[in-house]
């Protein structure tokens, strides 16, 4: 039995040193590939960016050609150890099991092919504002399977490659502009052609808001207490949330300021309030507010004090 069984070790020793010449240099073929990928990763990066002027494209590419290369290199070191039946095999049955192969990653073959589409042509690029399906933000980074987006809140969100490529996309920063707007109300009894005049004038007022394509604005509702002036202006969108917000703040506070300072009326809306039919009438008292009360705040110290006997609309 201890013959046999040193036999056997003795047997599965020569052939361990039959072969590890073998594993060896599989094991410096391997190592070299991995190394070369790495730079390979690196040159071609060097080249596609000097070339182009698409990063995600440049760093899908590169990414692509790394795995490509560590491949080739697989299939050298098992011809290395002998195992050249089998990876003919793998290759040979191919075919055969690309269904199954194909049925259980469907998933990610399809984001996989669909990566490569975006690739090339695709309608966004890098730190391009984009919205997909509820997810809106910037574009960072496309990978083999997944799309990298940064949401304006600090989030990081990673879509498949195969959603971005089926669902609609709104790209907001592609060409460069958008256009803002914003409503607000006069009183009817105002100048609406001038109250417009005045906000346009504004408008043009702010560095930011383009010129090449002229704002303009337009009655957009007659409410309960005022006219609403629908006003429109374009930005670029180099930096989306500056042009969309901080702007558009901007903007609607100096039209405020303008319109307050030449004497427009800004009225709130007006309620009415019904009472049911049956309900016994409800006594209503108006009463002048205690001094220094919540209702009644005290005087602006900055406003020249009225002297005791005079009215306030005496001059």
């Amino acid at each position: 039995m201890s013959d046999e069984f040193s036999q056997v070790i003795n047997t599965y020793w020569e052939q361990l040193l039959y072969m590890l010449p073998r594993l060896l240099i599989a094991a410096v073929v391997m190592g070299v590939v991995w190394v070369g990928a790495s730079r390979l990763r690196t040159w071609l990066a060097a080249k596609l960016s000097a070339h182009s002027d698409d990063p995600l494209l440049t760093d899908f590419l590169t990414q692509v050609g790394r795995w490509v290369l560590v491949l080739v290199g697989l299939v050298v070191a098992l011809n290395i150890l002998g195992f050249s039946g089998v990876v003919g095999g793998i290759l040979g049955a191919a075919g055969l099991s690309a269904f199954v192969v194909g049925f259980a990653f469907k998933d990610i073959a399809e984001n996989f092919l669909a990566g490569i589409i975006l690739a090339f042509n695709r309608p966004f690029g890098v730190n391009d504002t984009v919205k997909i399906q509820d997810m809106f933000g910037q574009i960072t980074k496309l990978n083999l399977r997944t799309t990298e987006m940064g949401t304006f809140d600090g989030r990081d969100i990673s879509i498949p490659n195969a959603i971005v490529l089926k669902e609609p996309l709104i790209n907001y920063t592609r060409d460069g502009f958008i256009r803002q707007e914003f409503v607000v109300g006069v009183d009817y009894d105002d100048d609406v052609a001038a109250a417009i005049a005045l906000i346009l004038e504004q408008v043009r007022l702010e560095p930011e808001v383009l010129t090449e394509r002229e704002p303009f604005a337009v009655v957009d509702e007659l409410a309960a207490s005022t006219v609403n002036l629908k006003v429109f202006f374009w930005t670029d969108t180099d930096d989306y949330r500056r042009a969309t917000l901080e702007l558009r703040s901007r903007v609607m506070n100096r039209v405020k300021k303008a319109l307050m300072a030449g004497g427009y009326a800004l009225p709130p809306d007006i309620l009415e309030l019904r009472l049911p039919t049956k309900m016994p009438a409800v006594p209503i008292q108006v009463a002048m507010a205690e001094p220094g009360t919540l209702a009644d705040p005290p005087e602006d110290p900055k406003k020249p004090a009225v002297k005791s006997g005079d009215s306030p609309g005496a001059v």
